[in-house]
């Protein structure tokens, strides 16, 4: 991990596209390690392009505290409906967002902030999806889908502005 203005004792989330896996970290102490998957698009900043954006960002707003397991977000609201698999064989064109939201916003500007490459305004979270899809391979819309028991328990161990750094180092 880049120690770029990095604080002592900072928590900062890692997420490793190569390895398809987000560890989360208190200065130099590996707290926590979870799969991930990030886009089938491969790596990209432009909007539009369905690509996870890499570099550093922050975490802009947490949505969903206390929201059950499995609880379906649809333009970071609750939708009022409970995820299963009857209601993705009635729905099969959605995108699945579930439990928690990490909103990020990133923080290099003209890399993954303003213009055509704002991550914010491309609207790409850390968020739970169906424990029944794939993960340890790039499968999403841009965003980095975990577990549901995984974005619950990131969720609680951090705060809105922790910082990601999204890279491919291997």
């Amino acid at each position: 991990m880049s120690n770029i203005n990095k604080k002592s004792n900072e928590k900062i989330i890692d997420i490793n596209i190569n390895k398809q896996e987000l560890s989360l970290f208190q200065g130099e102490t590996l707290i926590a390690g979870y799969p991930v998957s990030t886009a089938k698009n491969g790596i990209g900043q432009q909007n539009g392009s369905e690509c996870t954006p890499s570099g550093w960002h922050t975490i802009r707003a947490k949505i969903g505290l206390d929201a059950e397991v499995n609880t379906v977000f649809v333009g970071r609201r609750n939708s009022d409906e409970i995820f299963s698999e009857k209601l993705r064989v009635s729905n099969p064109e959605r995108d699945w967002i579930l439990t928690r939201i990490m909103w990020l916003s990133g923080l290099e500007i003209g890399k993954n902030r303003g213009g055509e490459v704002d991550t914010m305004r491309r609207y790409i979270y850390i968020h739970g999806c169906p424990d029944s899809d794939s993960f340890s391979k790039p499968s999403s819309h841009g965003c980095v889908k975990m577990r549901n028991k995984d974005i619950i328990e990131l969720f609680d161990n951090i705060e809105a502005g922790t910082r990601v750094l999204i890279h491919t180092s291997k």
